[in-house]
């Protein structure tokens, strides 16, 4: 059961990001089945992401106090029960529902999967351990809308029974038991310090710029090089199939040079490719370097993990979940802070996050070892005596 448990813990990084986009492929299909528009539908990603990113703030936190094991198998009963509950949803409004109740349950599972493997790893293996994880979600990300198409040619609800039954064999296996006990005193104060905050805020404008950027990508193929809907998604896909086969070496790399090295190098990397991607009049180029993005996606979030899980806090799952809340967060945010400029300006739109790659990430890498390499004076020895 051991072994099967540790497999269990890298297989529930799939079911995160497959439960969230798996309706991406399948809204002209969802709506269709409830009268309404594919642009209707579409709100059934806002409402399992939002309560998703909300509820990771405290989440990590909640689940150090009632300890990883009940915590992991609650959230996925609940995760199954959900889908079984979108599957069979009567009207629009109460898939709504269920989509918001999946990304509640969703946010108890991805924090406390990370403080297991931060606590059942060594140290010196603890990259490695990540991006294999981080290779997980990628493939979960990367899937999902492929699975949601193939089972919308029968239903498009036979998607969350998918769901459902991977949710109860992953509530069946659990997690590997730790020694760390739960820790009843854990406050949401103690994820809220700087060797969280610092992080947080880098996954916030590195994932709004890297991964956040789908959708510019999508416009540029469209307008600037025409191509339809079935081509872009398919172009598209390459930036989860790249992260999915780096993530295990971005991993090793973090292990060799340190998370706070490779998460500057990852940004600049990506910078370089989202300006490209922007700028470049080839479209086979601009879909190359979008793929390229990936691996610098993974080499942020991988480090990322990396940095906060290995700073020594001692609410270890509450401060992965803030980091991973603001993640998600940067990413609803993109839109509303690109859109605008991309209609007034398409290649500002590119070279607007490129800039923020550049610059956050070194910034705030900078000051974090500033702020760790200060030491309190020693006191002055006392005078001799007469």
């Amino acid at each position: 059961m051991g072994r099967l448990a540790r497999a269990g813990l890298y297989a529930g990084a799939l079911i995160g990001p497959f439960g969230g986009a798996v309706t991406t492929s399948i809204l002209p299909e969802i709506g269709a089945g409830f009268g309404r528009s594919a642009g209707s539908a579409a709100s059934t990603l806002t409402y399992y992401l939002v309560p998703f990113a909300v509820l990771m703030l405290a989440s990590g936190t909640l689940a150090q106090r009632w300890g990883p094991q009940r915590t992991i198998r609650i959230a996925y009963v609940a995760y199954a029960l959900t889908s079984v509950l979108a599957a069979c949803s009567w009207t629009f409004e109460v898939l709504l529902a269920s989509r918001a109740l999946q990304g509640a349950a969703n946010s108890f599972t991805t924090p406390v999967l990370l403080a297991v493997i931060a606590a059942s790893t060594p140290r010196e293996k603890l990259g490695r351990a990540l991006g294999l994880f981080g290779s997980m979600q990628a493939a979960g990300q990367t899937s999902a809308p492929l699975v949601g198409g193939l089972t919308a040619e029968v239903d498009w609800r036979l998607a969350f029974v998918v769901i459902a039954v991977v949710a109860v064999a992953l509530a069946v296996l659990g997690v590997p038991q730790t020694e760390a006990e739960p820790q009843r005193d854990a406050s949401l104060r103690s994820a809220f310090v700087p060797s969280t905050l610092r992080p947080a805020l880098m996954a916030f404008v590195c994932w709004g710029c890297l991964g956040g950027l789908s959708f510019l990508v999508a416009f540029r193929l469209d307008d600037v090089f025409g191509l339809g809907a079935g081509e872009r998604g398919l172009l598209l896909t390459g930036f989860g199939i790249v992260g999915f086969l780096t993530a295990r070496q971005i991993g090793r790399a973090v292990d060799r040079f340190g998370a706070a090295t490779t998460v500057v190098a990852g940004a600049t990397l990506g910078a370089g490719l989202v300006a490209a991607v922007g700028t470049v009049p080839v479209a086979a180029v601009a879909v190359i370097a979008w793929a390229l993005t990936g691996a610098a996606a993974q080499g942020v979030l991988v480090s990322l993990n990396a940095l906060v899980l290995q700073s020594g806090s001692a609410n270890r799952g509450g401060s992965v979940s803030v980091v991973q809340s603001l993640r998600f967060m940067g990413a609803a945010a993109a839109p509303l802070a690109f859109v605008p400029l991309y209609q007034s300006h398409p290649l500002a739109a590119f070279l607007v996050p490129a800039a923020l790659l550049v610059t956050v990430p070194a910034i705030l890498t900078w000051t974090g070892r500033a702020g760790g390499t200060r030491r309190t004076p020693p006191p002055e020895a006392p005078p001799p005596p007469l």
